[in-house]
């Protein structure tokens, strides 16, 4: 009988046949509060009404329509609505289906307007799963492994992971913005390097969030090199930090280029990058295109996605509860010395795990993660040793909600170090 790859592996044991709101039902009808929120794809919860209702309307008037054949009057709607909550300038937009692709479209553009080969990326970063994603991705040796040669012409700079460094954050930012002008100096010269690669918070790394010292400091070397600075809000975007885009909280940093996928379209595929008009129209004829890029189903998801951020006030109940989350982690891990730190920014929160002599704990990570879900809170496991648990809730998260997870998590670790 035909099987599912057996490389996949299943963070949890659910089998789910529906979903609502905050929450995952299995065929028992067992009830289980979901914070993976499909990797942070649906920020509006599982279902919402309005996404549905849009997707139902849609379907029924026109699901597909390829867009380098016709246009079709969502892709205008959603580009066009787009506009107001895109940074001043990115005023051009490619779609495409996943961050992965969406990745190797901004690779693509960047090489082509500058006519320059190479690319940084930074220590910890994760890109998508492709060729050329893979290639800029360091976030584990998984996404890399057994599929070389990879791309050439990318050079790795040092990220400013703090906790990690045992450094300060002014300090970490200091080390990572030495170590970039190291590699400007002996790896990449700056005549040669089209593009810095930076998740404003790291995602399969650890959930490290980009101070804004760094992502300034980037900005000011991409304008000095004439090197495009390309940020990836793949996973960071639609509010998921309590902003709309992750580097808002970096003040007076503004991307050359912005990609976005995940929460775009409340779990239908969609992804795009934006840039301004003159930068988009380097691209060379023919670079930009594909079969389900765009589609119609997915642009009217996204439109009715942006209504319920809106109207909801998502953005700021992520930046809300987000913070009761956030003390709720740190007061479990003062009691637990094995949870050695509690990072994050919104709803993008981890707690990672070491061992008495400070080497990563992957295992009990795991084990504390698996104890969630047997208790009814599903979460993920990230980080480049698998150390870290993260919570991505969708921003549709009440108080209750964030209480009862927290419950739930403070018994998961207490079972796991039993």
């Amino acid at each position: 009988m035909p099987q599912l790859s057996p490389v996949l592996q299943q963070a949890t044991p659910v089998v789910a046949t529906r979903g609502e709101g905050m929450y995952l039902y299995d065929a028992d009808d067992r009830r289980y509060l979901d914070f993976t929120a499909g990797v942070g794809v649906t920020n509006t919860g599982h279902c919402h009404p309005r996404v549905v209702e849009a997707v139902r309307q849609q379907a029924g008037q026109l699901i597909h329509g390829q867009y380098t054949t016709v246009l079709h009057d969502r892709l205008l709607a959603l580009t066009e609505r787009l506009g107001d909550v895109l940074p001043e300038g990115l005023d051009a937009l490619f779609y495409l289906n996943s961050g992965s692709e969406a990745v190797e479209a901004a690779l693509r553009l960047a090489r082509q307007a500058t006519g320059r080969q190479n690319v940084i990326v930074f220590d910890g970063s994760f890109h998508g799963r492709t060729m050329g994603a893979a290639a800029l991705s360091t976030a584990g040796i998984r996404f890399r492994a057994g599929i070389g040669p990879l791309m050439p012409g990318v050079a790795v700079a040092p990220f400013p992971h703090a906790f990690a460094l045992g450094l300060s954050e002014e300090a970490a930012v200091e080390h990572a913005l030495r170590g970039l002008d190291h590699v400007l100096a002996t790896v990449s010269a700056p005549a040669e390097t089209a593009a810095m690669f930076v998740e404003p918070v790291l995602g399969e790394g650890g959930y490290v969030p980009a101070p804004p010292g760094f992502l300034a400091g980037l900005r000011e070397r991409a304008d000095r090199h004439g090197i495009l600075l390309v940020l990836d809000e793949i996973q960071t975007g639609f509010g998921r930090t309590g902003r709309f885009w992750a580097h808002q909280h970096s003040p007076g940093v503004t991307p050359d280029v912005l990609i976005t996928a995940k929460g775009l379209a409340s779990g239908f595929p969609l992804s795009a990058i934006a840039a301004p008009a003159e930068l988009m129209g380097r691209a060379w004829p023919g670079s930009q295109g594909g079969t389900y890029g765009g589609n119609a189903v997915a642009c009217a998801a996204a439109l009715a996605t942006l209504d319920v951020i809106q109207d909801e006030g998502l953005v700021d109940n992520a930046a809300e509860q987000g913070r009761r989350l956030a003390d709720g982690l740190r007061k479990t891990a003062a009691d637990v010395p094995a949870v050695a730190d509690v990072r994050g920014t919104g709803l993008m929160l981890a707690s990672e795990f070491r061992r008495p002599d400070g080497s990563p704990d992957a295992d009990l990570a795991r084990k504390v993660q698996r104890a969630a879900a047997e208790q009814g809170l599903l979460l993920l496991t990230c980080g480049v040793h698998g150390n870290v648990v993260r919570m991505i809730p969708a921003l549709v998260v009440t108080a209750e909600q964030i209480d009862d997870a927290l419950s739930l998590w403070s018994a998961a670790v207490a079972t796991a170090i039993r």
